[in-house]
């Protein structure tokens, strides 16, 4: 059971940061997302990587979906959450053409269609997590559904958290189901963070 305060202070969290976000333009959001973008290029975890989840990108979130793009031209394998309504939740599966694979989901987001196979969640190499915010312990600030926290206890590889400079903070209260990232990436940082960390 989830302590009372700590879902007020996770509301009041996602309040702020949500306000903080609606100041940024959306060609503040498209520099950020370039910078992102190329910070990331430069890691050993993406230059690596075979097996990669995405995440489609929702207005106020930075956009690495032009890196789907190219590692698919790389012959790289590129997966993204899709709702099951069996499940009432998240699994992935493999895109091959973006134009083509993806449609609008249950909740707006673009996701894979029916016919797009399903992928096992322990064969990734890298996972890019989006979220409201982190904190540099790698705790994760999602948008309250409690999806992406299902979706990563079921996962190996590289977790990365993605986010706006603005939407890293000192600490982010948890419950007992909330899961962690391990890696943060922002316009201007890479973090490898120790697991377990306080």
């Amino acid at each position: 059971m989830t302590d009372p305060a700590v879902v007020l202070a996770k509301a009041n969290l996602r309040k702020q940061l949500r306000q903080a976000l609606a100041q940024v333009t959306p060609a503040e959001r498209a520099r950020a997302s370039a910078q992102a973008r190329a910070r990331l290029r430069r890691q050993p975890e993406w230059q690596q990587a075979q097996t990669i989840l995405f995440y489609a990108p929702l207005p106020d979130e930075l956009d690495l979906f032009p890196l789907a793009v190219e590692a698919l031209a790389a012959g790289r394998q590129v997966a993204l959450p899709r709702f099951a309504a069996a499940t009432g939740a998240y699994a992935a599966a493999w895109i091959g053409d973006p134009a083509r694979d993806l449609a609008a989901g249950r909740f707006g987001v673009l996701e894979p269609q029916p016919d797009c196979p399903a992928m096992g969640l322990n064969r990734l190499d890298l996972l890019l997590v989006p979220g409201v915010g982190f904190d540099v312990s790698g705790r994760r600030l999602g948008r309250g559904r409690g999806y992406y926290d299902r979706l990563l206890l079921a996962v190996s590889g590289p977790r990365c958290g993605v986010a706006m400079d603005q939407q890293i903070l000192p600490a982010i209260p948890t419950g007992p189901g909330d899961q962690r990232v391990d890696r943060l990436l922002t316009p201007t940082r890479w973090l490898v963070l120790q697991p377990g960390a306080a």
